[in-house]
Parts: C-alpha cells; structure tokens; sequence
C-alpha cells in the first residue's frame, strides 16, 4: 500500500525496505547515500526522467539551488517526503555535525529553489519548520525513512533542520 502523496509508511515497508534503511544508517551506507549515489543520481535521473535512481523504493527528488558562495548552479539529489502538496527534505548529512551545503544554498536564494520529479521542474517556496510544525514533520519523514532518528544523534548537538518546500502558486 502507498501512503497519500507517494511514499509507504514503515508499516507497510517490505523486508528489502527494512535492510536498504537499516544499511544507509551504518556509517558507510551513509557515506554511500551522500557521496557516491548522489553523484550517480545527479546523472542518471534526468535521463531516465527520473525512472531509474539508486535508492529504489524511495521517493527521490532533485534539488537545484544556486551555490551560497559560488553563484553556481548546484543540483542535489535527495530523499523526500511528499506531505500536504508539498514536498519534506531534511538537511540530516547522514549525521554530520555541520549541515550540507544545499541547506546553505537555500537559506542564502530562497527564492532559486526548484525540485525536478520523474523529469518535472517545479519552482517551490522552501521554510524551516519550527516547534509544533517541525515536530509533526519529524514524526512524518521519520514514517518513510527511519534513519533520520540515527543521524540526529550522530550529530554532535545539532538540531537536524526540517525543511517544507511548497509549490509557487499553490
């Protein structure tokens, strides 16, 4: 069964599901998910209009920002949750105790951020959630990937930021 907006809550995971998670969760699974797939991934999915990716099972998403220091355009792919129309990504860099450059990115153009799924470019409005929106959103992207918990306390104190990225004209 497929939860609303495109993703299976952990109820509904299959064993497959289960180790793949378990496995990106391992110090080397991590750094697997946020170097080298992400690299193939960058290359692979535009081709195939997003069809084909690395983290089968997982809902995928292409992030394209403009570099907070460099200007240039950066194309990040990440894990989201689908949720409310909008789109849920967490700036969790496998637990690392500074935040990824792509949260950089967003926070210095906010108004340059766009998702491309299955080949579709969707210009979005991105915010952190806070306090109770943060916490429901925890709880959320938590549902459909259960590593985040395991990264937050690899992270040596800091708060993982939660991003809600909202469809222009929605």
């Amino acid at each position: 069964m497929t939860a609303p907006g495109g993703y299976r809550p952990q109820q509904d995971k299959t064993r497959w599901d289960r180790l793949a998670q378990a496995f990106a969760q391992t110090r080397l699974g991590g750094w697997l998910f946020i170097t080298v797939f992400p690299a193939i991934d960058k290359r692979l999915m535009p081709l195939t209009r997003g069809r084909v990716r690395v983290a089968f099972g997982q809902p995928i998403l292409l992030l394209h920002t403009r570099g907070a220091r460099s200007g240039q355009p950066r194309i990040t792919p990440l894990l989201y949750t689908p949720h409310r129309g909008g789109f849920v990504i967490v700036a969790s860099k496998a637990g690392a105790v500074h935040n990824p450059a792509w949260y950089h990115n967003i926070r210095a153009h906010p108004n340059e951020v766009v998702v491309e799924i299955e080949g579709r470019r969707i210009p979005v409005r991105p915010h952190e959630a806070q306090g109770l929106e943060r916490e429901e959103l925890w709880r959320v992207v938590n549902d459909n990937y259960t590593g985040y918990e395991t990264y937050q306390g690899r992270t040596g104190g800091r708060t993982i930021p939660v991003l809600m990225l909202e469809p222009l004209g929605s």
